[in-house]
């Protein structure tokens, strides 16, 4: 079973009439409204500056498809001196009340134009006794929500700043009376740990901000996985939990694959796809600003109707769709039983 892509892709590009989506709009995401019938999406974006300053932009659409910017500025940004002051990027989004909460990552110092011959651009120079994580502009994780996507609260820092965490994905309710989240903490691999290479992790909090309690989710199985982490906040069905992943294989590609986990055991994936559902294959995914393959990476997924509507981004550029029956997808994860 494989997602198929919208005959339109790319469906966001970038826009050089806006200096800051002059080169890279991508990673998006998503959030239907049912009331309006309006898809909202978050996406990164950013231009051709040495720094490679990273801002999200916000766009509409009225059917899913087809998608409109809402003005010619960047609707949130990175802080003038905070935690997150050297980019915002890759947003996932889910709504509880009145509020989008909106996982993001950040770093110290901006990330430089990391595609390029001779390596990113040099942040200012760290002590050699500051951590790590800091001298290497590692990634940790902010929370920001907001009622109307122009006014914002910076709820703070959602990780350990000790430890490189990203893919940091909300579930939208609250689980046995605790928030949930997926993770991927890049230090937590080895034989304490149970996995080899960077996996997927769940964590439970009382207050969104102080994260414990934390299991081991899933690891690289397959071929085509090696690294994986979370990309879209899960969607609660009849049969789980439904959320798709990303999986990093030996060739360097990005591949998606999708699993269902307990409802109310969510660390116990009880469905996982053996085989990639969407792998990059067009230019638009192949040739862009990630140095290393291909990459098809969703940060939101929508159910309007019967169709499951995934956006991600696509070599690290644009903003691609690729859509399937939502029970299609599940029949086929229901095939795949974790033993």
């Amino acid at each position: 079973m494989k997602l198929i892509r919208y005959e339109k892709n790319p469906i966001l590009s970038p826009n050089p009439a806006n200096e800051w989506e002059s080169l890279v709009t991508t990673n998006p995401g998503a959030w239907y409204d049912q009331k309006s019938g309006k898809v909202l999406m978050l996406y990164r974006a950013a231009g051709n500056d040495p720094e490679h300053v990273i801002r999200l932009g916000l766009a509409v659409s009225d059917n899913g498809y087809d998608f409109e910017r809402v003005g010619d500025e960047p609707v949130f940004g990175p802080s003038k001196d905070g935690f997150d002051a050297g980019c915002v990027e890759d947003p996932r989004i889910i709504k509880i009340g009145e509020y989008y909460y909106v996982t993001y990552a950040t770093r110290y110092f901006h990330p430089g134009q990391y595609w390029l011959e001779g390596g990113p651009y040099s942040p200012p120079q760290s002590p050699d006794d500051f951590p790590l994580v800091i001298r290497e502009n590692a990634t940790s994780t902010g929370l920001a929500i907001t009622k109307d996507f122009k006014n914002w609260i910076r709820a703070g820092r959602m990780t350990n700043p000790l430890i490189d965490d990203r893919d940091v994905i909300l579930f939208p309710e609250k689980i046995n009376g605790k928030y949930a989240l997926l993770h991927r903490p890049m230090s937590w691999v080895g034989d304490e740990y149970g996995t080899e290479h960077p996996a997927m992790w769940v964590s439970f909090s009382d207050d969104m901000l102080v994260w414990g309690q934390s299991r081991l989710l899933a690891t690289g199985v397959e071929d085509w996985e090696r690294k994986i982490g979370g990309n879209t906040p899960p969607i609660k069905t009849r049969h789980g939990w439904l959320t798709t992943y990303h999986a990093v294989g030996r060739d360097n590609y990005y591949r998606l694959g999708a699993m269902l986990l307990d409802i109310n055991e969510p660390w116990k994936v009880t469905h996982r796809t053996k085989e990639w559902i969407l792998e990059p294959q067009e230019d638009y995914e192949t040739q862009g600003c990630y140095e290393g393959g291909g990459v098809v990476f969703p940060c939101g997924k929508v159910i309007i109707g019967d169709t499951l509507f995934v956006y991600y981004g696509a070599a690290d550029k644009y903003v691609g769709l690729a859509v399937c029956k939502t029970d299609e997808l599940l029949d086929y994860l229901l095939s795949c039983p974790v033993k």
